[in-house]
C-alpha cells in the first residue's frame, strides 16, 4: 500500500521538518519512502511544501497527482493543494489562518494549529500539530515510530526541543480525536 502526504503553507511553519519527520518514522518501520521538497528563493514567509509518500514496495513514481492526505497551513496552500486531496482523503487546515469546506467526498480537520503551537512552547512547530492531526486520523506510520523519529531528529541537534515538539504533536493528536 501507498500513502501520498502533501505538507503545505510558508517558510518558517516547520514544513519540510515535519515531511523529513514524516520520512523517519517510516524508515524506522522498514517502509520505502520518497520526500520531495518545494520552497521558493525566500527564507522565511515564501510558498513552501514537501510531499512524502510511504509505501510498502518500491515507490515507482514522485509524481502525486492524488493525496491521501494533504496538510494546508496557509489560504494559498490551500487554493492550491486542496483539489489534490483523493476522494476519501484527509484535508488537515489551520483555523487560525484558513477558513474552508473540505472538497466533496473528503474529509476535514480544521484545527487551530498556531495556537496549539504556540502553547507547545514555539510557532514554528505548527507543521507538527498539524501532522500530529494528519496521523491521529489516518495512520499512515505508527505513532511509537513517529515519537522516535522526532526524537531522532530533534534529539541529534537539540535535545532541549524534544520536549516541546512531543507536546506539539499530542496536543495535534488530541485535537483530531
Amino acid at each position: 500500500m501507498e500513502h501520498a502526504v502533501v505538507i503545505s503553507g510558508f517558510g518558517g511553519q516547520g514544513l519540510l521538518f515535519a515531511g523529513q519527520v514524516l520520512a523517519q518514522a517510516a524508515m524506522l518501520e522498514g517502509r520505502e519512502v520518497l520526500w520531495i521538497p518545494s520552497y521558493g528563493p525566500e527564507m522565511r514567509g515564501g510558498a513552501a511544501a514537501c510531499t512524502v509518500i510511504v509505501g510498502d514496495e518500491p515507490i515507482g513514481s514522485p509524481v502525486v497527482d492524488r493525496a491521501d492526505i494533504v496538510i494546508a497551513l496557509t489560504r494559498p496552500s490551500f487554493e492550491r493543494y486542496a483539489p489534490l486531496v483523493a476522494p476519501g482523503g484527509l484535508l488537515v487546515v489551520d483555523s487560525s489562518l484558513v477558513a474552508a469546506d473540505a472538497p466533496p467526498g473528503t474529509e476535514l480537520a480544521s484545527l487551530p494549529c498556531t495556537r496549539l503551537a504556540r502553547e507547545a512552547g514555539d510557532d514554528r512547530l505548527v507543521s507538527i500539530v498539524a501532522l500530529g492531526a494528519a496521523l491521529g486520523r489516518r495512520p499512515v506510520v505508527s505513532l511509537a515510530a513517529l515519537r522516535a523519529a522526532l526524537a531522532r531528529v530533534v534529539g541529534a541537534k537539540h535535545p532541549e526541543l524534544l520536549v516541546a515538539d512531543l507536546v506539539a504533536l499530542d496536543s495535534g493528536l488530541a485535537a483530531a480525536a
